[in-house]
């Protein structure tokens, strides 16, 4: 098992929070949460992503650490897994080449779902496991997870995992459409280079949701919400 890892040099311009500021009061736009009624969402974290990447296998710490914090504090952990299938339906043979689609096709792994996640990882008894065949966990039709949040009355969602600007930004972005309020956490996402981390994080910063450190997000988890 590869044990070397890695964590993003991440930031974001501050242009772009002075811009922010500037527009709402505020550089953050979730002072707070519920954490009954908060979700994380852990995207993609299997081994064929792992084993390619140190910085995948850099978040597995933070990602535990908001997963526990998160479960004691009543919220939700959900592993969103690749299906076995190319992530763009019928044109995926014809975008990708046939190559390239079938190793798409093959990042789930085989064998019940919890057992194709990372082996670093805790996945508990309690956490939803679910498989999505688009990008996106929240494309209407390509993954039961919109679903079983609006069952929960799931508000907030904590989007990590990887790739952040493939998956993880396509995710955040669909769920910030569908109303939800998105936080990426940008130390518990994974590219596969700064720059392309970066960039994501400013997209989802800049127009779909907020941005903060797994030090942050705890805080927020662990801050009790007003009455």
């Amino acid at each position: 098992m590869r044990t070397d890892t890695k964590i993003h040099d991440w930031r974001i311009d501050p242009r772009e929070y002075a811009r922010q500021e500037a527009r709402r009061g505020s550089r953050h736009a979730y002072q707070r949460v519920d954490p009954v009624r908060t979700a994380l969402i852990v995207v993609d974290m299997v081994p064929f992503f792992a084993e390619a990447n140190p910085y995948v296998r850099g978040i597995v710490p933070n990602i535990g650490r908001l997963a526990e914090a998160l479960r004691t504090a009543g919220g939700l952990v959900v592993w969103v897994l690749p299906a076995n299938e190319a992530p763009l339906g019928r044109v995926s043979g014809e975008f990708y080449g046939p190559r390239v689609r079938a190793k798409f096709a093959a990042t789930a792994g085989e064998g019940p779902l919890r057992s194709r996640l990372w082996r670093a990882l805790d996945c508990r008894p309690d956490d939803l496991v679910v498989e999505k065949t688009a990008y996106s966990a929240f494309f209407p039709g390509r993954s039961p997870l919109p679903g079983l949040l609006d069952e929960r009355d799931i508000d907030t969602v904590l989007i990590t995992g990887t790739l952040t600007n493939v998956c993880c930004e396509s995710s955040a972005r669909d769920a910030a459409t569908m109303g939800l309020r998105v936080l990426m956490v940008a130390d518990a996402n994974a590219a596969r280079r700064d720059r392309e981390h970066n960039a994501a994080l400013h997209t989802i910063y800049r127009s779909f949701g907020d941005v903060r450190s797994t030090d942050e997000v705890l805080d927020l988890i662990g801050r009790p919400c007003p009455n």
